[in-house]
Formats: C-alpha cells, sequence, structure tokens
C-alpha cells in the first residue's frame, strides 16, 4: 500500500493544473515516502482535462478520475478518496489557495496519531462582508451543533486517515462536516493554522449563495449526528405528542356531546373539531416517517452505498516502461 494519497479536485482551472502538479510533486518528493497523486476533474469545460492526462501519460504516481459531469466538490472529493490507494489521505482545492507547502505539517500531526487534521485559516484576507463574517458565523454554529471544537470548517485542506475517511458517507454538501461525522465515528481531530492565500489565476467558483446553503446544511448535520440510527425517536415524540393532544381535544369534544346531547359539535366547536383531526393524523404521519426511517436505515446497513458520482474515465501511467494510458 502506497503511503500518501493527495486528492485534488479541479473545476475549469486550466490556468492553476500544472503549477499545481508541480509544486506538489515537489513537496512531495521532499517527504521521500510513496505517494500518489489523485486529480479529479469535475466536469470542467475548459481544457482542464486534457492538461491532466498530459501528466497522467508522463508520471505513473498521477491518477486522473474524470467524472461525466459538474457534480460538486463533495462528489469530487468522494471520487477521489474511493480511489485513492494511500495510507494517510490528504485534499486541498486546485487553485493554489492551499499552499502545497504546509503537507508536511499535516501528515506530521497524522504521524503522531490523529484521524483527522483540519486546517485552519487564522489570519483571513477575503471579503470581510462577503467571506469572512458569514463564514465565522457558519463556524461557530457548526461547532456548537456538532460538539466538534475547531474554527474552520469550510476548507478542504484536510487529512485523513484511509479509514476514517471511508467510513464517512459523502454527498450533497456534506465535505465541510467531514470532521463532525468522523468525531461521531469516534475519530480524533486536531487543526493546525495554515496560509490564507490570494487566488493569482483563473476565477473563484465561490459566492454568497453558498454561505446560505450552509445553514441548511447545518439542520441536516444537527439531524444526522443525533439520529441518524434512530430517526424515529425524532419524529415519534413528535407524532405521539401531537396524536395525545388531538386525543385529549376529542374526547373533551365527546364528552360536551354527552352533557349537551341537542347542541351541534360543529356549529359550537367547529376549529377544535377540526384541529383534532388535524393533531390525530399529523401524529400518525410522523410514526409513519419515523418508521419508514427505521426501514431506511436498516437498508443502509444491509447494502452496498450508491457512489454520489459517475466517472467516464481513469487515466494512470501503466509503468515506466510501458506508457500507454488505463482507461476505464
Amino acid at each position: 500500500m502506497l503511503k500518501y494519497s493527495i486528492v485534488v479536485p479541479f473545476h475549469n482551472e486550466e490556468e492553476n493544473v500544472t503549477a499545481m502538479y508541480d509544486r506538489l510533486k515537489a513537496v512531495m518528493e521532499q517527504v521521500g515516502d510513496s505517494f500518489e497523486l489523485v486529480l479529479v476533474d469535475d466536469g470542467s469545460s475548459d481544457r482542464t482535462y486534457k492538461l491532466l492526462e498530459e501528466i497522467a501519460a508522463v508520471d505513473s504516481r498521477v491518477l486522473v478520475v474524470k467524472l461525466r459531469r459538474n457534480f460538486g466538490q463533495t462528489s469530487a472529493l468522494a471520487a477521489g478518496f474511493d480511489h485513492a490507494q494511500g495510507e494517510f489521505i490528504l485534499a486541498m482545492d486546485g487553485d493554489l489557495q492551499h499552499d502545497p507547502d504546509e503537507i508536511p505539517n499535516f501528515l506530521e500531526k497524522l504521524e503522531e496519531g490523529y484521524d483527522v487534521v483540519s486546517g485552519w485559516r487564522k489570519e483571513r484576507i477575503d471579503n470581510f462582508v462577503m467571506r469572512r463574517f458569514p463564514s465565522r458565523i457558519a463556524n461557530w454554529l457548526m461547532a456548537r451543533l456538532s460538539g466538534v471544537d475547531i474554527h474552520d470548517f469550510g476548507t478542504t485542506y484536510k487529512a485523513y486517515r484511509r479509514e476514517v475517511i471511508h467510513a464517512v458517507p459523502l454527498y450533497g454538501e456534506m465535505h465541510r462536516f467531514i470532521p463532525a461525522l468522523a468525531a461521531w465515528y469516534g475519530a480524533s481531530i486536531c487543526e493546525i493554522p495554515i496560509k490564507n492565500v490570494n487566488r493569482e489565476r483563473g476565477k473563484s467558483h465561490y459566492g454568497i449563495s453558498r454561505t446560505f446553503r450552509v445553514f441548511f446544511d447545518l439542520l441536516t448535520i444537527r439531524f444526522l449526528l443525533k439520529y441518524m440510527t434512530r430517526p424515529l425517536h425524532f419524529f415519534g415524540p413528535i407524532g405521539a405528542v401531537s396524536m395525545l393532544g388531538g386525543t385529549l381535544v376529542a374526547m373533551l369534544l365527546l364528552v360536551l356531546k354527552l352533557v349537551h346531547p341537542h347542541q351541534p359539535i360543529m356549529d359550537a366547536h367547529g376549529p377544535l373539531f377540526v384541529i383534532a383531526g388535524i393533531s390525530i393524523l399529523a401524529g400518525i404521519q410522523m410514526l409513519a416517517i419515523g418508521l419508514l426511517g427505521e426501514l431506511q436505515v436498516r437498508h443502509y446497513h444491509h447494502s452496498g452505498q450508491r457512489s454520489p458520482y459517475a466517472i467516464d474515465r481513469l487515466v494512470r501511467l501503466r509503468a515506466p516502461e510501458e506508457p500507454s494510458l488505463l482507461r476505464d
């Protein structure tokens, strides 16, 4: 097994691909142990894949994973993690805003025994209103809701032990919450400061809309961390309270009908009658949702997981003496 795998997703980064490869190769060769570079093309529409293919044609340590379309950063990372063969796996962005020279700092912490090493952009230099302030609020909320005391959930620059990252399901926008999900599995986590470098070439793919999506993801991660394996414990009490409330109101109306048999219930207490009916039906529905959730959990643990991406091809040099490309 290889010692290290560096996973880098690219989306329309033709101006940064070659420089990124050169810097990664230089750093990893200085580290000294066996390594591979898993470079993922996330449905780029420029020359990104062409450049990646040219790199793979001359370096057997490079695996290029080409996705059929743009699936998003989380899915691109999942594709890279699934095809990485290293004992330690490090992920970073392909826009050179993550300094490859800091990779040894991550690897050192993994060697110390940590399962997840997360980067912390301690001194951020990007726009305060559009990026820093919303990010600070989101990170504070994530730390409180997840119980994982780190400062920067948003950065991709993280390192993992192979068995830990392969145990974490990735889909949607869940790459931000890998530390929280890994902690749920009992992983040990630490944080190290990293540089926040300005993008020199290319165009950023992040905007304020991405920040708003984070708040919806917070609700998801809170639910997953507490009720991932027992959804009925969340929906059950709500359904039970609703059914109980509706039943009590219905019993009250029954007593009123017995006491005043000639008084039309709907005329005198129509709204209460409707509330009782809706509450009972809503309670039954919540219980049903909880039971269906339990069935989904059972299915999840007894069947294979479907990948959140579709691969177009894999490109890797066969061997130094046989420079042909493997394509799947």
